[in-house]
């Protein structure tokens, strides 16, 4: 019986169709197994460790100042509160600028340094400086300080060819003392402190929150508590077309080189939809195709189809053949997709690794997921067809 079934299909069924077929299913399922990777390889890029940016993921915030906000560029607690409450937002740190003023100088001759200064406090939990010398209380010796990286490099190779100073390495700085000045109604009060470490991430001279507190309490020029001017925030992706959306409509700026690749996701998401959306497009029509070329088979087959039932052949027996002879070229299409997926992935893998960008070197769990359900929507779309057709032959 399935021999004589596979000679009426062989001669009834269309080479030419089958192959168009073929070709529009493989065309589809390789877009959307690529738009599912891409989107996956995306998000590996965005919140893998191994892609986290210490310094990008962290930005300070601020107001953009303009003849709106001159006078007013403070942040008050609601503007606050609505930050944390955003969705792209993981963390917010308040800023605390010292609110006395300072100086700074070197006790040696032989480094002459002094200069005005203002300091910044931050929650421990948004420095990047790992050292356990981050502590104050009045007994201390010293005041640690962090300082940006970018002081010393303006220092070694701007200010210290222009005053004939010795350029200096980190570690060199670290040992050094520093007279740390502060300015009262009664005087200038004069304290030891030295740089513990530097920093990428925050560019201001920082010490550690509980000197900026006791400080402000006896040294501070208000008795009155002032809001904050800047923030910190924590974040996943620092290139969210959202977060740049909500920091121009609040009236809010940060490092523009941490933002600029907002564009550039925008891009990627509008190919990534693209390729999804094309997929999908290629996916009904070549169902379309598929299901039209299993009716133009069992159409052209109707008399024999009969003649087999009238014969004794079961419509059942008849479905089975049928879903037999179509469903496991589907499945072969999907396998191959995510074959020529996978070693594309692999190639990308190695490629990228090669500019210190890591992506899995495997296909994602999301694209095999899809696989199985697009096996699952093919199975049901040739089986039902098959159904609906032979029993319509009876």
């Amino acid at each position: 019986m399935n021999k004589l079934l596979k000679k009426l299909i062989k001669a009834a069924s269309g080479r030419t169709r089958f192959v168009m077929a073929i070709i529009g299913l493989s065309v589809a399922l390789i877009l959307i197994f690529a738009a599912v990777q891409i989107q996956a390889n995306y998000n590996e890029l965005l919140n893998g460790k191994t892609n986290q940016d210490s310094v990008a993921n962290f930005l300070v915030l601020n107001k953009i100042l303009n003849t709106e906000t001159y006078g007013h560029a403070s942040l008050s607690d609601s503007e606050i509160s609505k930050l944390k409450q955003q969705p792209f937002v993981d963390d917010v740190g308040i800023l605390t600028p010292g609110r006395y003023k300072a100086s700074i100088e070197s006790y040696s001759d032989r480094f002459p340094f002094s200069t005005d200064i203002s300091f910044e406090a931050v929650p421990s939990q948004f420095i990047d400086v790992n050292t356990k010398e981050w502590n104050w209380n009045e007994s201390s010796n010293f005041i640690p300080m962090i300082a940006p990286n970018m002081f010393l490099d303006f220092y070694n190779f701007q200010f210290s060819f222009s005053q004939n100073l010795p350029q200096l390495t980190q570690d060199v700085v670290k040992m050094i003392v520093f007279k740390v000045n502060i300015q009262t109604l009664n005087g200038k009060i004069s304290f030891n402190g030295r740089i513990v470490g530097f920093s990428d991430r925050i560019t201001s001279l920082l010490v550690p929150q509980n000197f900026m507190d006791w400080a402000n309490n006896h040294y501070g020029n208000t008795q009155k508590t002032q809001q904050p001017s800047r923030v910190i925030i924590k974040t996943k992706d620092p290139g969210n077309p959202l977060l740049v959306k909500y920091l121009k409509e609040n009236n809010l700026t940060t490092d523009a080189d941490k933002t600029r690749f907002s564009k550039y996701r925008q891009i990627v998401n509008v190919v990534v939809n693209i390729s999804g959306g094309a997929g999908a497009v290629m996916l009904v029509f070549a169902l379309l195709i598929f299901t039209l070329f299993i009716q133009l088979t069992i159409a052209s087959c109707k008399t024999e189809i009969e003649l087999l039932i009238t014969l004794g052949a079961s419509p059942k027996q008849l479905q089975s053949f049928l879903l037999k002879q179509f469903y496991p070229s589907n499945i072969i299409i999907i396998i191959v997709a995510l074959v020529i997926i996978s070693v594309f992935q692999f190639f990308a893998h190695g490629f990228l690794q090669k500019q210190n960008i890591f992506i899995n070197q495997f296909i994602s769990v999301a694209t095999i997921a899809v696989a199985v359900i697009m096996a699952v929507i093919l199975f049901l779309t040739n089986y039902f067809t098959i159904k609906k057709y032979v029993t319509a032959k009876q």
